[in-house]
């Protein structure tokens, strides 16, 4: 067995020199759109291939640069995913969906056999078509697609949920941070949005705040307090609310507690400035411009100044 796996893994390397080097052209400088997109389908179709072959979910990929490999902290499924900026300033989101998915089948009055097989889910883009990406729920197939870089696995009697950190380059004048939900369901099937979302006024499906290109913020998991914690964002004049391209932090913070199986909107979070390890992946890998951020479109009322 473990001869077959060392096999296997020659094979994998092989793969992922392959794969390195389409990655290193799909982001060399100067690059059209239509050399990006032939080097991006290049990409797909060798890591399906490299994907589907024995002893690939446990493959790590970690010589390759500039995309996001995510494990669940139960081992159950990963993510591997990337984007393609284009020169108007949007981007494009690709990856994949490795997932375990177990049958149970009786076998008789007092057995059970169960077959545990491991399935792949290509991540199609379809945020141009989706209009109001806050309610939309979907599947791999409808994707509103961004660049994840971290999973919060949380459970309930029902099911696990999977909450999922992110980050959208969207245009020139403005990026995202998005908090999505990811589950499984009796097929092993991915759908994204949940309505596991206490916000005052709204019933989302996932949270996205929209923010001032040129604008610095955060958007990670405090694990020791157990909450997601962000910065609360405001317009820089208050004629121009509504109009995300200028939001950017006020320097107080709002955060999600979850309890009783969903995440409840809190204000006013007492924070530290510690760093977290994710930290690099909050900003596009490919960006030469400086660190952006992000902004939150959930209102809160400010108190009257003394």
């Amino acid at each position: 067995m473990a001869q077959d796996k060392t096999s296997s893994y020659r094979v994998l390397n092989a793969y992922q020199d392959t794969l390195k080097n389409i990655c290193k052209k799909l982001y060399a400088p100067g690059n059209s759109d239509v050399e990006k997109k032939a080097f991006n389908k290049e990409l797909l179709r060798v890591f399906e291939r490299a994907l589907t072959l024995d002893d690939a979910f446990t493959f790590a990929f970690d010589s390759l640069t500039g995309l996001a490999r995510l494990a669940s902290p139960d081992k159950s499924f990963r993510i591997i995913n990337w984007n393609v900026p284009y020169d108007d300033g949007t981007q494009e989101y690709f990856g994949f969906i490795q997932n375990k998915h177990t049958v149970v089948k009786k076998r008789g009055l007092f057995s059970k056999e169960r077959t545990t097989t491991i399935k792949l889910h290509p991540l199609i883009d379809k945020s141009a078509e989706i209009k109001n990406p806050e309610n939309a729920v979907s599947d791999n197939k409808n994707w509103y697609g961004m660049l994840y870089y971290a999973i919060i696995p949380k459970k309930t009697k029902k099911k696990v949920y999977y909450t999922l950190l992110a980050w959208d380059g969207n245009d020139k004048l403005s990026k995202k941070k998005i908090i999505d939900v990811l589950t499984f369901d009796d097929k092993g099937i991915p759908h994204f949005g949940a309505d596991i979302f206490n916000v005052p006024k709204k019933n989302p499906k996932r949270i996205v705040f929209e923010f001032a290109a040129n604008c610095v913020i955060s958007l990670k998991y405090n694990d020791k307090k157990d909450i997601l914690v962000f910065d609360h964002l405001s317009p820089e004049n208050p004629s121009l609310e509504g109009q995300f391209q200028y939001y950017c932090t006020d320097m107080s913070y709002d955060g999600f507690e979850f309890k009783k199986g969903k995440w409840n909107y809190i204000e006013d979070v007492n924070v530290t400035n510690d760093k977290d390890r994710n930290d690099k992946f909050y900003n596009d890998p490919h960006s030469t411009r400086p660190t952006n951020s992000s902004n939150t479109i959930i209102s809160k009322e400010k108190k009257p100044k003394k």
